[in-house]
């Protein structure tokens, strides 16, 4: 994506996707213990320095972030303030894990009230969300939607002190081929005026602002929507909403295209045939008998998958290739689909008509059937309770194999017939 503002000239910071999100934390009130989204390994050394006394840790740093161009001065004043904070590891290693079905979340997420906190929010910025479209791309909707779940309109916005963070992730040795590019980042932020060490304050792991972003993807894709200079995301609304636009534009946003659509399925249709990565052309679903629950279908030549976030019996959606950028910026399925479903309900689109799913199966019930799968030959992943995409995977293969409705969704007649 073209670079609309680089907040300090000389940052040569290597950067990639996989500094969105690093880790499963709490965004506002909303999304505790999300999976981290690292769509690819941070193009660092791999064994980058960590651990060890942390001002001979901070000596380091020092001299790397200097040879990047950050003046001593402030690289000097700066780490000299750093601490190193217990209750960022802490966090960092006791992460909750999301196990909300979509119905439980989106109807916890996707409010009366955040509706029309997002409605108010699109008028009152109504001339930045034009430029953000014109410019990006991106509707409105779309980056309210983000706005809204990951600090509630910037009212959550964390209050863990930023440069601690970094400073404590790059010298814990789990992660610090992500944090110490990020830390240096940061220290590229001070020089520019756009973070104070002191009181900048934001998530424990290091994202910043009302669409909490890391200091690398602030450097690249910080866009200066107030026009004073600086891109500062906690406190300018413009500010983070175009940077949220140039944002999702590097993800792959397609211009003009829908994202997620509710549709009607019938009784029986090939149940095997959906799911995210199945796809077929808008006409190809309406042939199974797929018609949309409100208005009418998109351009019958566009590729589609349809979802079923809680089987055949519950909701259903067409998504579409802008979809996947919703995945990219977090991978978490049930998140990612509330995300692109209040982003239609902002553009216009009526509630959803829940059905009346199968009831799925408790924790435990889970984990034995995962142990169940992996047992088979499938790839589960990790046996935690969660229904992962590896998971859902082998649950439709299964279902396949016995003669199930193949829709994905694990329920203790799948369980018993294991």
């Amino acid at each position: 994506m073209p670079f609309s503002r680089r907040l300090v000239s000389k940052c040569s910071l290597p950067l990639t996707l996989a500094s969105r999100h690093p880790a499963g934390r709490n965004t506002g009130l909303l999304v505790a213990g999300l999976s981290a989204l690292l769509l690819s390994a941070a193009p660092v050394e791999a064994n980058a320095p960590c651990g060890g006394d942390f001002k001979a840790f901070l000596d380091g740093v020092k001299a790397e972030a200097v040879a990047d161009g950050v003046p001593a001065p402030v690289a000097e004043k700066a780490l000299a303030q750093a601490r190193l904070d217990k209750q960022v590891i802490s966090r960092d290693r006791g992460q909750g894990v999301f196990r909300q079905t979509f119905l439980e979340f989106s109807d916890r997420s996707v409010s009366s009230a955040r509706l029309k906190h997002g409605a108010n929010n699109m008028a009152k910025f109504a001339r930045v969300f034009e430029r953000a479209e014109k410019d990006y791309g991106v509707p409105a909707p779309v980056i309210t939607a983000f706005w809204g779940l990951e600090t509630d309109f910037g009212a959550v916005q964390g209050d863990f002190n930023t440069f601690n963070a970094l400073a404590t992730l790059a010298h814990d040795c789990r992660r610090p081929q992500l944090f110490r590019p990020q830390l240096i980042a940061a220290l590229h932020m001070i020089a520019h005026g756009d973070l104070d060490p002191a009181t900048t304050t934001g998530a424990w792991a290091g994202e910043i602002g009302q669409v909490q972003m890391l200091p690398e993807d602030i450097i690249r894709y910080g866009v200066d929507g107030d026009g004073d200079g600086h891109v500062t995301l906690k406190t300018s609304s413009a500010d983070a909403i175009l940077t949220a636009a140039n944002f999702i534009r590097a993800l792959g946003w397609r211009k003009g295209e829908p994202w997620l659509m509710e549709v009607a399925v019938p009784a029986e249709m090939p149940w095997a045939e959906t799911g995210l990565g199945r796809e077929k052309t808008v006409d190809g679903w309406a042939r199974l008998g797929v018609t949309a629950r409100s208005g009418a279908l998109p351009a019958a030549t566009l590729p589609a998958s349809l979802i079923l976030p809680q089987g055949r019996k519950g909701p259903a959606f067409l998504v579409f290739p802008n979809f996947s950028i919703y995945l990219r910026w977090n991978q978490s399925f049930v998140y990612t689909t509330s995300a692109a479903y209040f982003a239609t309900r902002l553009a216009g689109a009526p509630k959803l008509t829940p059905g009346a799913p199968e009831t799925g199966l408790s924790v435990d019930e889970m984990k034995a059937l995962q142990k169940k799968l992996a047992a088979l030959g499938h790839d589960v992943g990790k046996v935690d309770g969660i229904l992962g995409s590896g998971t859902r995977q082998a649950v439709q293969a299964e279902q396949s194999r016995l003669g199930l409705p193949a829709d994905g969704w694990p329920t203790a007649a799948l369980l018993g017939r294991l």
